[in-house]
């Protein structure tokens, strides 16, 4: 996630239709349980299903601080309406759900409160923003991440990625694979062990040559996906898919086929599991 955005002319328009989409999410994932509720009960036990049905309508503790949070700020999300909209019509479907989240920011309790009743982790490079951040909502659930990686190596991991066994789709794993240096090896327990119905990567940062870069978050998202046990796909989502890097290394291990959708800066991908996709050249697209 990047740093804060002061943009005091769409700022009460945004907070709005954010406002909005947080009040829907509640709405609507209630709105789900109630009828299933209502009809598993019967006429017998309408009654006393419909009381149960308006107590599941309040909102969580973090949907009430969101809204107050993004109600009173002048800070907005970096991420466009369109964009973000694009990832909440996932939510609305899969949540509750298990979200993983490549970075950290103002946005951050927004995601949080679009996933009720699910797990959302956020993963940061920056251990002081971290501290900044969870500060004022401590709520969140987020981890400080080391990437071994630099932007201005970005070129030449691409063209040797394949030298390596441990990186190949069919031996490549992230927890302990030291040998891959595109894997992911220090990321907090609950990452691995738990399977993410869907991946957003908007961090580590990017935009100079010392940068982290955000390869290795790429293609550690790839893996985690093809690795899926469950059932259906994850959706893995890429901002700044303007930038030469990301969008390089989206179409090496994401895959043009897999995407989609792409709003703005945004890409959308449904990446199935390794068990149901038949490979040709043994490689990730």
């Amino acid at each position: 996630m990047k740093r804060p955005q002061f943009t005091p002319e769409r700022s009460c328009l945004f907070v709005v239709a954010l406002s909005g989409l947080i009040i829907g999410a509640l709405l609507f994932s209630n709105l789900i349980r109630s009828v299933g509720n209502i009809s598993s009960f019967g006429l017998c036990s309408f009654a006393s299903a419909k009381a149960r049905a308006a107590a599941e309508y309040a909102a969580t503790p973090t949907q009430l601080q969101s809204i107050l949070h993004y109600a009173t700020s002048k800070i907005v999300p970096q991420q466009s309406l369109a964009e973000i909209s694009v990832t909440f019509d996932v939510l609305k479907t899969r949540s509750p759900c298990n979200f993983l989240v490549f970075g950290l920011g103002f946005d951050s309790l927004m995601w949080t409160s679009l996933n009720p009743q699910g797990t959302t982790l956020f993963l940061e490079e920056d251990p002081k923003w971290v501290q900044t951040i969870v500060k004022n909502t401590p709520t969140l659930n987020a981890h400080t991440v080391q990437y071994l990686t630099q932007l201005k190596e970005a070129d030449s991991l691409l063209k040797t990625y394949r030298s390596e066994p441990l990186c190949s789709p069919s031996k490549a794993s992230l927890r302990g694979n030291y040998k891959c240096r595109l894997a992911l090896t220090g990321l907090p327990d609950e990452v691995y062990d738990k399977e993410w119905d869907l991946i957003m990567i908007d961090a580590p940062r990017g935009y100079f040559p010392e940068a982290p870069g955000r390869m290795a978050a790429i293609f550690s998202a790839a893996v985690m996906a093809r690795e899926r046990k469950g059932s259906g796909v994850t959706h893995v989502f890429l901002h700044d898919v303007n930038r030469r890097v990301e969008k390089m290394f989206a179409e090496e291990f994401l895959c043009r086929k897999y995407l989609v959708k792409a709003v703005g800066r945004l890409w959308h991908f449904e990446i199935p599991p390794a068990a149901n996709v038949s490979q040709s050249d043994g490689w990730f697209c």
